[in-house]
């Protein structure tokens, strides 16, 4: 996901976006604890996905 595709959406899209991806990084936290997490990586992802998002949205905030 690049910041160049989040910045054409607006910003209810990407808050829903960005609950997606709590849910998915909850799940993956979980799946951690239980020892049952495959990859890995994807926690560190997720985590930068949502920042990024994030971000997108303070900009637009802060234009508009």
């Amino acid at each position: 996901m690049k910041a160049s595709e989040l910045r054409g959406k607006s910003i209810e899209e990407l808050e829903g976006q960005i609950a997606d991806l709590k849910k998915e990084q909850f799940n993956l936290r979980f799946q951690g604890a239980t020892a049952q997490l495959e990859n890995t990586a994807r926690v560190r992802q997720v985590r930068r996905d949502i920042a990024r998002i994030q971000t997108v949205v303070n900009e637009k905030r802060a234009s508009a």
